[in-house]
């Protein structure tokens, strides 16, 4: 047996391709996942384009508006022709405030009209009452991802503020600044992000979601500032006075008064007029369009902007997401594959309560929970049955009647963040998907105790007719699993049946499902990969759930007549397959609460005791780990 494989297993399975793979310019990766997101664009754009030239062949409905404004966002002889007029009204907004009480005055018209501010107000689910949509407040986004990124001993920091600065600069004065004005505005808009700063919190610290949930009275909340009146902001997004808000970040909105008041003011609005500057750049000419992604090329290590066409479906696809996801799905995946994913669904739910029944480690009061929250989980496969309604008013204005690109994307987004507030104090849809069907991914809602598996992603190499059963499981099986332990997670252990955040352990089973949290932190946590190391503590709540995954998926594998392990372990190791930009594997390490792809693949089978058995992997061989050091929670 190859002396590879009992010490890289990962390399093993996708040394071949990693030779010969090749990431495209304007992407910071490539591999199983984005190798299906390529695809999947390929075949949306060839379709986007036959339509525009066949406007007869759309079939009637909301694609329609889809495609009109996919023709809007490809004309780039209009958006050349137009440049950066169809922005100057909103700069013009923004440069003719004089000072804070001039904001106050408009203060619910720009936030519907998604202008920025130094902090953030929705509507969504309460955490302890999901069937109430309530008001939330956070904090504003530091221009770096991540506020590790500003520490001394960071020394990609000052060279990606440098980018930032640069570009910013060279986008303003293509927006008819002159270089002394730019240079001044970029000078103060840093200035201010630095202000925020010290008072938000890492990507780590927002690993565990439920330190959002803080709770404030109305005058609680709008007694955070006394330069921003937050009480007639509140009143007039939700028509209301709401009896709590909840602040996800009550240290930040102490500090606000700090960040932005009137003698700061002129460093904030010139961090307003590069935040508006910066969101449209993707609608106007190419110059600017290539110009404002330099920064986020820098980030991720891609060589060169997307092709135009490509870019204009991204806009289209971005802005009509669900739209063009449930066409996708219904065109795309066949009711046998829906009939037989979701019958892997639910032989995994079944596994998964097997498992529970079975369990060691838990007492009977929590199992029960467990079970009672298992059963209780919503399956949604291949495509919604309904799509948000919003999408009802999307109506797109075309060239021949006057409309724009930017007019058409700014009035769209209004309507979306128009419904938003409008849904304060309404239950929640659970049938209501968050994500395309046409999206390579999945999910599990802990507020609403579902997971969704978009059609997307139910293809090769997760999941194809093609491939044996035990292939299957070893991929899509998989990734089903992982969707469930999801639910029972260090962040989704926390809720309950309804998504309620309600702690339903016993004290014992809370202590031990900590400890061997801790566990799997320690199996990540400093492991180095792309000269960094990874933060096991932000990837926990992710190797959990993998390693669930991959238990439960191999526990359903061996209870088909023809189990083939080895096609489960070499699947599971194929879906994982990356090859990615150096700057990208920085940057997640940084942000992502998953782990690196090949340790994901790798450090998981270590856990597992039939892959030492099926390959025979021995004290000597590098994907050996000790029985005592593996890691084993659902």
């Amino acid at each position: 047996m190859s002396s590879l494989l009992k010490d890289d297993f990962y390399e093993y399975v996708n040394g071949a391709w990693l030779e010969t793979a090749e990431i495209p310019e304007d992407k910071p990766a490539t591999g199983g996942f984005q190798d299906l997101v390529d695809e999947i664009d390929r075949l949306l754009m060839k379709e986007f384009e036959d339509f525009s030239q066949h406007p007869e062949t759309i079939p009637p409905g909301r694609l329609q508006d889809a495609v009109a404004y996919y023709d809007l966002a490809k004309d780039y002889e209009s958006r050349d022709r137009l440049g950066a007029a169809p922005l100057r009204p909103l700069l013009e907004r923004v440069t003719a405030l004089e000072n804070l009480e001039d904001l106050n005055r408009q203060l619910v018209d720009w936030v519907l009209e998604g202008l920025p501010l130094p902090f953030d107000v929705d509507v969504d689910q309460d955490m302890k009452n999901t069937r109430f949509n309530t008001f939330f407040a956070g904090p504003a986004g530091t221009i770096l991802p991540d506020k590790t990124y500003y520490d001394e001993d960071n020394a990609q920091g000052p060279q990606l503020l440098d980018a930032f600065g640069t570009m910013t600069r060279a986008v303003l004065e293509k927006l008819d600044y002159s270089k002394e004005q730019a240079a001044t505005i970029v000078s103060e808009a840093l200035a201010f992000d630095r202000l925020i700063v010290p008072h938000v919190r890492s990507s780590e610290e927002n690993a565990d979601y439920s330190k959002n949930y803080n709770p404030r009275t109305f005058d609680e909340f709008t007694n955070y500032s006394q330069f921003f009146d937050l009480r007639s902001l509140t009143l007039g997004l939700i028509g209301q006075e709401p009896e709590k808000i909840i602040v996800t970040e009550p240290d930040y909105f102490t500090a606000l008064d700090e960040i932005a008041n009137p003698t700061n003011f002129p460093l904030m609005k010139s961090w307003l007029l590069i935040q508006v500057a910066l969101a449209f750049t993707g609608y106007l000419s190419e110059e600017l369009r290539v110009l404002g992604g330099t920064y986020s090329r820098q980030l991720s290590g891609a060589t060169a902007p997307k092709p135009q066409d490509k870019a204009a479906f991204y806009l289209a696809n971005g802005r009509f997401s669900q739209v063009v996801g449930e066409y996708y799905g219904r065109k795309y995946f066949g009711p046998k594959a829906k009939a037989d994913v979701e019958h892997m669904v639910k032989e995994m739910i079944a596994i998964y309560q097997e498992r529970l029944e079975h369990n060691t480690w838990l007492s009977e009061a929590t199992c029960q929970k467990a079970i009672v929250k298992l059963g209780t989980l919503g399956i949604h496969v291949g495509y919604p049955e309904k799509i948000p309604a919003f999408y009802d008013r999307f109506h797109t204005k075309p060239k021949s009647e006057g409309g724009t690109l930017v007019g058409n994307a700014r009035r769209f987004a209004r309507i979306v963040r128009e419904d938003r507030f409008s849904k304060y104090g309404q239950a929640k849809d659970r049938e209501e998907w968050e994500m395309s069907a046409a999206t390579v991914n999945a999910y599990y809602h802990p507020f609403l105790n579902v997971i969704v598996f978009p059609a997307a992603i139910l293809q090769a190499p997760f999941y194809s007719l093609e491939q044996s059963k035990s292939a299957n499981y070893g991929g899509i099986g998989a990734v089903i699993a992982h969707e469930i332990s999801h639910a029972f997670d260090n962040n989704g252990a926390k809720f309950d049946e309804f998504g309620n955040m309600n702690n339903w352990w016993t004290e014992a089973d809370l202590a031990q499902f900590e400890k061997l949290s801790q566990a799997m932190i320690a199996e990540f946590d400093g492991l180095p990969y792309a000269g960094g190391k990874v933060n096991g503590t932000l990837t926990v709540s992710e190797n959990i759930a993998d390693a669930g995954g991959l238990s439960c998926a191999l526990a359903a594998a061996k209870k088909e007549d023809q189990v083939s392990l080895e096609d489960f372990f070499t699947n599971w190791a194929k879906i994982w397959r990356s090859k990615a930009r150096p700057q990208y594997e920085q940057l997640l390490l940084a942000i992502d609460v998953h782990a690196p792809a090949k340790l994901r693949g790798n450090i998981q089978l270590q856990n597992i005791d039939d892959f030492y058995t099926t390959y025979d992997i021995n004290e000597q061989d590098g994907m050996y780990l000790a029985p005592e050091k593996r890691v084993h929670i659902w």
